[in-house]
């Protein structure tokens, strides 16, 4: 049996955020030599701590109105920096893409499918959609993305979790919706998106897919932490998160980022668009991580210098 002290994990308290903590918590359980079938002992090994978010309190706004990506992580990682659990369980997407001092990302788990879900109750695809369709979401991206492609479509602010999105759309609020694929298969809901938008024409967020355990400091290299990183993973959101430092990314800019690794090589895509959808703003490159010592730390430089030229190019243009 481990004998090290429990290893305390903070959630936000939606479904969704339940189920990914649920997933990390049986894997820290396994990594500290707890059977992870066993509900009893994982909770005694790793128990979780629910905390309420700003994010998750405020749903009638966007997040850009009320303080951005960290209204998810504050409360966390003041509860994290105070000492009242011992790491924190986040959709990358959804931090900053800059840590606080002290509290560094300190393993990233295996990627789900990192694409946008198309969801509706008559269409297959963004493009069989009437004329003036309704699509709802809460991310600039997905907007700016939408309107790019159908300058038609009329956008619907629309948060909220899962379900409450899925019985909007039910009762006629919307004629689509997006979400993320990974969080719908992570709940058991993968069959309700009615297809999965190409992440090379429209890359998702940077992070998309992927949880992170944050952790203190003085933490990050506990060895639990070592067996749950997954390095392809890593590398890859490192150059997506890159190109979001670049862009100075927020919920205020429309910022797609998507990069695989192929043959030992990483490819890359980001773009930031206006937030009405007209201008786009693209880049590409690859690198060859066979001639690096630090995978992640070329993956990185790879995001800063797309994410460099498109904002050298764009300017102001793709700020809200």
């Amino acid at each position: 049996m481990p004998t090290q002290q429990p290893v305390r994990i903070g959630a936000r308290g939606s479904k969704l955020s339940r189920v990914q903590a649920g997933i990390m918590q049986r894997q820290i359980a396994a990594a500290l030599g707890v059977d992870p079938t066993d509900a009893a002992e994982v909770e005694r090994v790793a128990p979780m701590v629910i905390i309420t978010t700003t994010g998750d309190v405020v749903q009638d706004r966007r997040l850009m109105e009320i303080g951005g990506k960290g209204m998810f992580t504050k409360e966390i990682e003041e509860a994290l920096a105070d000492g009242r659990i011992d790491c924190a369980i986040h959709s990358l997407k959804d931090m900053p893409a800059i840590s606080p001092e002290g509290l560094p990302i300190s393993a990233i788990s295996q990627r789900e499918d990192p694409r946008d879900a198309f969801i509706s109750e008559h269409a297959d695809r963004v493009e069989d959609l009437p004329e003036g369709a309704i699509v709802g979401t809460a991310s600039l991206r997905r907007q700016a993305q939408m309107l790019n492609r159908r300058p038609d479509l009329q956008i619907l602010m629309l948060r909220g979790n899962v379900d409450t999105r899925l019985a909007k759309l039910a009762a006629g609020e919307a004629d689509a919706i997006l979400l993320a694929a990974s969080g719908l298969n992570r709940l058991g809901m993968g069959d309700v998106a009615r297809s999965l938008i190409d992440p090379r024409e429209n890359p998702p967020a940077p992070g998309q897919g992927a949880l992170a355990i944050q952790t203190r400091e003085a933490d990050r290299a506990q060895p639990w932490l070592m067996a749950l990183h997954h390095a392809p993973t890593a590398v890859a959101v490192a150059a997506e998160r890159g190109a979001l430092e670049a862009l100075e990314g927020s919920c205020k800019t429309a910022i797609g980022a998507y990069a695989w690794l192929e043959a030992g090589r990483l490819h890359m895509i980001a773009e930031a668009l206006s937030p009405d959808g007209r201008l786009r703003f693209r880049r590409s490159g690859e690198s060859d991580l066979a001639e690096t010592t630090d995978p992640a730390v070329a993956a990185r430089d790879l995001g800063l210098s797309l994410g460099r030229a498109i904002h050298e190019e764009a300017g102001d243009a793709i700020s809200l």
